[in-house]
């Protein structure tokens, strides 16, 4: 008689990528030829995304101005380019800040004692019921003059908290395990431990926080730009150039608002797509029945 139950033909160890799971390469081809464009600018496009043409104020894409020009006749195919290196500068210059500090407070919490972990993730609850928005403007206010600089500190001081909490629970999963009770025990230090040991383990866990904060970035400089608290006008970037919106908006100017925003939205499409394949690649099984 055969039996009913599973045989072990039945239990099927797929090694084969899901189609649901495949590297996005359009998002990272559009993704990397516009940072590449963006970057390499000041090579192939010699144009000045301040200089102000008066007998070519708002005029529509074509003839010499392949993108048109904005109210006050500047070209919008320079200033995006130009813009797009200040965007780009602000969003990995804000990760980057915001993954350092994530990192060094999550795995201080995840080391801890139940008491003083209990009181930071409480401290960091405390923080994220308050939108972020209102922490940016806060303390850009009492900066004063924003820069790009500026805003990408300001940015990454404010979004740490979710990518640390992912870090405190990934600490915790490995910070009873024999190699690093080894490392504790032969003297090694904080920052010994968490780069030998602990950084490779709970890095990919976080990678598609890290990437999705990118997009995060630089929309929430455009948001800042939009309301008018972010950029000075002299400082091009594509949230600078989404300001100018209303003032389109008004003349019936589509191309100042249209082309912008499609490079804006494209990039954060990218960049999404990006953390959304390295979220399900950390959660993906190495096997399925």
């Amino acid at each position: 008689m055969r039996s009913k139950g599973l045989s072990n033909n039945n239990l099927r160890f797929s090694t084969s990528p899901d189609p649901g799971h495949r590297f996005p390469k359009v998002s990272a081809a559009l993704l990397g030829i516009i940072a590449v464009m963006c970057l390499t600018s000041p090579i192939w496009n010699g144009g000045n995304p301040t200089h102000m043409v008066f007998d070519a104020l708002d005029l529509p894409p074509g003839g010499d101005w392949l993108f048109g020009t904005d109210t006050l006749g500047r070209d919008i195919f320079s200033m995006i380019w130009h813009g797009g290196r200040v965007s780009i500068y602000i969003g990995v210059s804000a990760t980057v800040i915001t993954a350092l500090i994530a990192i060094v407070y999550g795995t201080i919490s995840g080391l801890a004692g139940d008491f003083a972990d209990s009181l930071m993730m409480r401290f960091v609850e405390v923080l994220l019921s308050i939108p972020s928005i209102l922490y940016v403007i806060s303390i850009q206010a009492v900066l004063g003059t924003p820069t790009a600089t500026s805003i990408a500190v300001v940015i990454g001081l404010t979004s740490w908290m979710n990518i640390s909490k992912m870090v405190r629970s990934e600490v915790m999963r490995v910070r009873r395990s024999e190699y690093v009770l080894s490392a504790k025990q032969m003297g090694g230090g904080f920052f010994y431990i968490l780069f030998r040991h602990l950084l490779p383990n709970f890095i990919p866990a976080i990678m598609f926080m890290v990437v999705y904060n990118i997009g995060q970035a630089i929309a929430t400089e455009a948001t800042l730009s939009f309301l008018g608290i972010g950029l000075p006008t002299n400082v091009v970037s594509w949230g600078s150039l989404m300001a100018l919106s209303e003032k389109a908006l008004l003349t019936g100017s589509w191309w100042i608002i249209i082309i912008p925003g499609f490079f804006l939205v494209t990039t954060l499409v990218c960049i999404t797509n990006l953390g959304e394949y390295y979220r399900r690649k950390n959660d993906m099984p190495q096997a399925r029945l």
